[in-house]
């Protein structure tokens, strides 16, 4: 073959090596928001209808959800199948662009009952935001480049719920968490403070503490909306 055939010839093999055969499937990219938490983000996992799944089907894209029922950020526990019970150990690494996490409510109720919990509140988060349990994953989470969205408490709607008692730790709990985001870039808050409207028992399952189907869909829906508004190509 003449060298005035040959070069046209490798020239044509390399640009086509270049280009992905028709036909070939695309590169997907995985989920790029972790959900984390205790049984307020994980009821209805099983039905694919908790609070990730509402938001993985309003954003269209996918989620993977770490959370577990019965999780706090107390516990420790060294069996690998229960790692996830504690909600930092949720967290496995990975890049991503936003984490989802709720947590503190079994720590204040399983841990004093609601009643003289200021130990335990300063264990999680001190009054400022800076110190504790809380702050110190949320900085763990930072760390990686993702933003962190923390979601708040659920409330009783002050008819026969076993955590009616919780309010006010609720509400300082929330005050904290309040405050961490304000002073921290890249750290965001969404209260749920006003999510349930006294005596509306439709919100909580049938043990008036878990999130119904409608409660789960409507705490996604705010970490939904909160998400465009702060990240706008979502």
């Amino acid at each position: 073959m003449s060298k005035k055939f040959l070069v046209p010839l490798l020239s044509g093999a390399i640009l086509m090596s270049c280009v992905a055969p028709a036909g070939s499937p695309e590169v997907t990219q995985g989920p790029r928001i972790l959900a984390m938490g205790d049984s307020m983000m994980a009821a209805h996992k099983v039905s694919g209808r908790a609070v990730s799944n509402y938001v993985a089907r309003s954003l269209n894209e996918p989620i993977q959800d770490h959370s577990m029922l019965g999780a706090s950020m107390s516990y420790a526990l060294p069996i690998t199948g229960a790692m996830g019970l504690n909600i930092a150990k949720q967290f496995r690494g990975g890049a991503w662009d936003w984490v989802v996490v709720n947590g503190g409510g079994n720590d204040l109720w399983l841990g004093c009952g609601c009643h003289g919990c200021d130990n335990k509140m300063e264990k999680l988060i001190s009054d400022d935001g800076k110190v504790g349990k809380i702050p110190s994953l949320v900085s763990r989470l930072r760390g990686t480049g993702a933003q962190v969205l923390w979601v708040g408490y659920l409330r009783s709607p002050g008819v026969g719920s076993p955590i009616e008692s919780c309010k006010d730790e609720g509400d300082e709990l929330e005050k904290r968490l309040s405050q961490m985001a304000k002073s921290t870039y890249g750290v965001h808050f969404v209260s749920i403070a006003d999510l349930v409207p006294h005596g509306d028992r439709s919100f909580h399952g049938l043990d008036m503490i878990h999130p119904s189907l409608k409660g789960s869909a409507e705490i996604g829906k705010r970490v939904t909306n909160y998400i465009r508004k702060v990240d706008p190509i979502r």
